[in-house]
């Protein structure tokens, strides 16, 4: 069944999208009648689990784990996906040492976002085919999608780029393709070590 409904086929156009000039023109089943593979349930799964620990936040908050969480926050948000993924090796707004270039990579490997191939991948996509169809997170697919819905839909990135010939810089590079086969572990490791050093308290301040 196709996920995707266009608006000729009974569902009325939503008009713009608040705060914005783009028009809503077709809609995809985001949830009930639609195509679930696996790696939907994954993500679904991972972001919920993320989303209910999140829940015990101000039931395990010390100043230790708050400043744990925050450090977190810098190195992986801003560095690790901010600088590197986004304005590194997406734009290339900027040129840096290998060994500063992967480790910063590697900050933006744990911050949960995926591996640097799909990212930056999706990421120039995005740009190339801004707010249109072709967009990765279309918003003419509605707010929804363009927020969240598109991250549990790998049909439409598999329906629009099934071989994303545009991160040929990355995937020529070792590391890169290494973490990309070992993602998961990576994000286990991590989650792990965080546990073992801090507990539960920290589990939620610092992976979340």
């Amino acid at each position: 069944m196709s996920n995707l409904i266009t608006v000729s086929q009974g569902v009325k156009d939503s008009g713009k999208i608040l705060l914005s000039n783009v028009t809503v023109t077709r809609k995809r089943n985001l949830f009930i009648g639609r195509t679930w593979r696996t790696l939907d349930v994954k993500m679904g799964v991972g972001i919920l689990a993320i989303h209910l620990l999140a829940l015990f936040a101000p039931f395990t908050f010390t100043w230790g784990a708050f400043w744990a969480g925050f450090s977190s926050y810098v190195l992986r948000g801003i560095f690790g996906v901010t600088l590197s993924y986004h304005r590194n090796l997406a734009h290339h707004s900027l040129k840096l040492p290998k060994w500063l270039e992967y480790t910063f990579a590697y900050l933006g490997v744990l911050s949960f976002q995926r591996d640097p191939i799909y990212w930056v991948s999706m990421h120039r996509y995005h740009h190339q085919y801004v707010d249109s169809e072709k967009d990765p997170h279309s918003p003419t697919f509605g707010f929804w999608f363009s927020h969240m819905g598109w991250l549990f839909d790998s049909g439409y990135i598999l329906e629009k780029y099934q071989e994303r010939k545009n991160v040929e810089d990355l995937k020529n590079q070792v590391f890169y393709k290494f973490i990309q086969r070992s993602y998961l572990l990576h994000i286990f490791a991590f989650s792990a070590l965080v546990y073992a050093f801090g507990g539960f308290t920290y589990l939620v301040w610092v992976v979340v």
